[in-house]
């Protein structure tokens, strides 16, 4: 299959009619840069700002907290209070003067909450395995817990939209709250939000029907999954199916994060599609898809486009390189990969915070 379009295209999302310039997205990145109190630093804002001006379409933030126990490690900022509008409106200012749309990234850490940072034992859809808690296990989130943190993702989301963003991403994968409800293993409740697919969704459900019942209509609710999830029990064919019942409610886009968009799935390794691949059989039933992992050049983001994916996410590409998309320009751009050095990192705008915690990263911080 091959697309029509380019990564240096507009595109137009379907249910508000809202462009970006072309099909490049900035996927959510931590980076550890904010303050104690959850307040957007100057740092993290430079950072995301410093992407808008290299072009991205698109700009998701890092992770941030819609609840305070939902914290789940040191720098991550916070939607959590009013005291976070004025660095939110002017992060979403700031990306606008570049023409880029901005989209936060709400989460609650859940299990991956920390107690250290939050004083309170972290919450999850079961009592499960928990680094975070002092004990070694999360406790189960009662019925008042849940219908909380659905009253906290649509309050943040509405301090959002009043901040001007464009939109927000629920953060649906990599095994936090969200997805921690979303996966079999880890979902071993017998209520309302346990057992079938349809019930382990519904924590997500509500909170995406509260916060469109909540903002305006063109604030966009888009959602990002785990396509596949074996520690938590998310499987290719459920994902499929929640992309399509999400879909039909009617979010924005889905994101899905596949680490390498080239891999195939591994509950079908026989096959020799790709997840992207698997998920745009289905286009026809589903939201625009975001597809992210391992995009570093133009002929890798134009295969991303021909395996069926609307927009194209890159999170390492856009640290080292903070005017990729520019390159999308070039069918020949194939920029540097790591390992950066610490003067060509602070020359993208990152601080020393950021450079610090990409260490952690193999082979990604040359000195």
């Amino acid at each position: 299959m091959k697309s029509m379009s380019k990564p240096s295209d507009s595109f137009s999302f379907i249910r508000t009619g809202i462009d970006t310039p072309n099909r490049t997205v900035l996927a959510a990145m931590t980076n550890k840069q904010s303050h104690e109190d959850g307040v957007l630093s100057d740092n993290e804002i430079n950072w995301l700002v410093r992407r808008a001006k290299g072009g991205f379409g698109m700009i998701t933030t890092a992770a941030t907290h819609v609840s305070k126990d939902g914290q789940a490690w040191d720098g991550e900022f916070g939607v959590f209070d009013d005291k976070h509008l004025d660095k939110l409106t002017q992060l979403a200012t700031l990306t606008h003067n570049y023409k880029s749309l901005i989209f936060a990234q709400l989460f609650h850490g859940g299990s991956q909450a920390s107690q250290r940072l939050t004083g309170l034992v972290p919450i999850s859809s079961s009592r499960i395995n928990s680094k975070g808690a002092d004990s070694g296990f999360a406790r189960e989130a009662s019925g008042k817990d849940i219908e909380r943190v659905i009253y906290d993702f649509t309050s943040a989301a509405v301090r959002c939209s009043n901040a001007g963003f464009d939109g927000v991403e629920l953060h649906g994968a990599h095994g936090y709250l969200i997805s921690q409800f979303l996966g079999s293993k880890t979902n071993t409740r017998s209520d309302k939000w346990g057992g079938t697919l349809e019930k382990r969704s519904r924590f997500l459900v509500e909170i995406f029907n509260s916060i469109r019942n909540n903002v305006p209509d063109s604030f966009m609710i888009g959602v990002r999954i785990s396509p596949e999830l074996k520690g938590a029990g998310i499987g290719l064919d459920d994902s499929l199916k929640l992309g399509q019942s999400l879909s039909d409610l009617g979010i924005d886009y889905l994101h899905i994060s596949c680490w390498d968009a080239f891999k195939r799935s591994q509950t079908y390794p026989e096959d020799a599609r790709t997840l992207t691949e698997w998920f745009s059989a289905y286009k026809d039933k589903l939201a625009p898809i975001i597809s992210t992992g391992k995009v570093w050049s133009t002929k890798d983001a134009q295969a991303l486009l021909n395996q069926g994916a609307d927009l194209i996410g890159v999170a390492r590409a856009g640290i080292g390189h903070p005017d990729w998309p520019k390159g999308m320009h070039d069918l020949n751009y194939d920029p540097q990969v790591p390992p950066f050095t610490t003067a060509q990192l602070k020359k993208a705008q990152l601080s020393v915070k950021f450079i610090d915690y990409m260490r952690n990263w193999e082979g990604f911080v040359a000195d």
